[in-house]
């Protein structure tokens, strides 16, 4: 039902929260597959569509003959699932919500994995009931609480201007594919883009002046999600901007600074056949694992020993968060903070709280300094 509609990577992550569930909705474990090859068969066989000969989406597993021990396991998982009409016992719900706080390993799960998790499971319940399966919605007969998240950042190691500027300008001095990247990691820093944002970025995207601020205008996003979950069958999924509608944009002014460094990657590089300013280093799309790389070797030319064995910068994803930091601390208004970075404003206060107080903190102290002020007339 979700699937036609779902991004790719909402596609893998329905299947991921389905394939946690499932082993655990079962009459008993006699004769289970091995935990890794039954959650590999619900997770790429059975929760994963593809189109058949008609042209009409399936399962993969009726549409590609699977590997013998994939049989099998589905087999064991045919046999041994529940009626959907067990899901009325509050005891077997809890089985399958208590196994999204546990890893394949027996670990426990993060608390933002079952935060994701959970969604999709009280979806399928509530399709249930939809459907006329189940009478009413399992999951208000549970005593159940998942853990609580902590989504706010950890502002001790997100870079502040001295250091996000010193690290592009390192990765500008690791050789060519550095240089050709600088600009890349200038968008996440100074225009607060999402890395699958800034990588699809092309030339007409940008209004790009002689002197002053210019802008950049977002419209799609293009993450990486693996090919068995996108509609074209190529690894990178190109969507509308997160959270927005299809067709949406965004515009996003830009300092000085990085319009230049737009102006001279261009002069230096120019673009794809498609306009795309960054690509691979054989001209493809642009890969996490290569720009990754390269921010990698930028924290070891610039932080001391120190600091490389802490999270400081420790992915490129850190420079949106400290773009995003600059914005409030220098005082720009937080509606226009969230606008400018895609993000809802309930969803800037939960991450940025800190960021938000600091800069209320100098207002308030501004509008003293105005009352003592006035005071004294």
């Amino acid at each position: 039902m979700k699937w036609p509609t779902a991004s790719a990577k909402h596609r893998a992550s329905i299947a991921d929260a389905l394939a946690t569930v499932t082993p655990k909705l079962v009459k008993d474990n006699r004769g289970a597959p091995a935990p890794k090859v039954l959650r590999a068969a619900l997770y790429s066989w059975v929760f994963r569509f593809v189109l058949g000969d008609d042209g009409e989406l399936r399962p993969c597993i009726d549409v590609v003959e699977p590997p013998a021990e994939i049989t099998a396991a589905l087999d064991w998982i045919d046999r041994k699932s529940v009626d959907v009409t067990a899901l009325n016992t509050p005891s077997v719900v809890r089985s399958a919500l208590d196994a999204m706080t546990l890893r394949l390993d027996g670990r426990k799960a993060a608390a933002n994995t079952v935060k994701r998790k959970l969604p999709v499971f009280s979806n399928c319940l509530r399709y249930a009931v939809e459907c006329e399966l189940l009478a009413t919605f399992p999951l208000d007969k549970v005593d159940w609480t998942a853990p609580e998240t902590d989504d706010e950042i950890d502002f001790r190691f997100v870079p502040g201007p001295k250091l996000a500027k010193k690290l592009i300008t390192a990765v500008g001095e690791l050789g060519e594919r550095g240089q050709h990247l600088k600009a890349f990691f200038g968008c996440l820093y100074y225009a607060a883009n999402r890395p699958g944002e800034a990588a699809n970025l092309r030339e007409i995207d940008f209004t790009l002046p002689e002197e002053g601020w210019g802008e950049v205008l977002l419209s799609t996003s293009t993450p990486r999600v693996g090919s068995g979950w996108t509609d074209t069958g190529e690894s990178f999924d190109t969507r509308g901007l997160k959270k927005r509608a299809q067709k949406a944009t965004r515009p996003v002014p830009i300092p000085p600074v990085l319009v230049r460094m737009i102006r001279d990657h261009i002069k230096e590089f120019g673009t794809a056949d498609d306009g795309r300013l960054f690509r691979a280093s054989r001209g493809g799309r642009l890969l996490s694992k290569e720009y990754g790389d390269i921010w990698k070797a930028a924290r070891l030319a610039v932080l001391t020993p120190h600091e490389i064995e802490t999270p400081l910068a420790e992915i490129p994803y850190g420079l949106r968060a400290a773009g995003v930091s600059l914005w409030l601390d220098s005082g720009v208004a937080p509606s226009e903070v969230a606008r400018r970075a895609g993000h809802s404003i309930a969803v800037l206060f939960r991450f940025y709280a800190k960021a938000i107080h600091r800069n209320q903190d100098r207002a308030n102290q501004q509008i003293e300094r105005a009352l003592g002020e006035s005071g004294n007339e």
